[in-house]
């Protein structure tokens, strides 16, 4: 239940770890946060694209099961959303398009909450485990959101630019 937060938890501490210890890039919490974002997206996409039949983690055909009945083309959005969460992480990586990929993510978590619903609702298992329950399911992805929006403010360079200030 616990996956993919930790997907994304633990990353982000190895990343600001590397910080502490002088890797530049991972200066702050923000930009380990949505690093490690980037890596929990690399893994649930990948879900989207291989078959349900490899193992424990979740596939293809599992995902197709939380869509909700009322999403047309079920097998395709499971592409579409498994294509769109790569570009997304991609896009948290590089500085230039941090921001917008921080608001197509909110967007694409938003649209994708009636498919975990649906999921929690219907019990429908993932990889094999039980049903995530709902009172789990929307505040981790209200957490998925709000790191996602937390991309679309600007960083401490670009803040201290603007002000005319040095980044501290």
């Amino acid at each position: 239940m616990f996956g993919t937060l930790m997907l994304m938890a633990v990353p982000a501490v190895l990343f600001r770890l590397l910080g502490v210890l002088g890797v530049a890039r991972f200066a702050t919490w923000r930009v380990s946060v949505l690093h490690g974002l980037a890596v929990m997206l690399v893994f649930t996409a990948s879900a989207h694209f291989v078959p349900s039949a490899l193992g424990p983690v979740p596939g293809h055909h599992d995902l197709v099961a939380m869509v909700p009945p009322f999403v047309p083309l079920p097998r395709l959005a499971v592409y579409a959303t498994g294509v769109l969460e790569l570009l997304g992480a991609a896009g948290l990586v590089l500085d230039r398009t941090r921001r917008a990929a921080g608001l197509g993510l909110a967007v694409l978590f938003v649209l994708m909450l009636p498919a975990n619903v649906h999921a929690a609702l219907e019990h429908i298992p993932l990889g094999g485990e039980p049903a995530t329950p709902l009172w789990f399911r929307i505040p981790e992805q209200v957490v998925f959101i709000g790191v996602a929006l937390w991309a679309r403010l600007p960083g401490r360079a670009a803040a201290a630019h603007r002000s005319g200030g040095v980044p501290a």
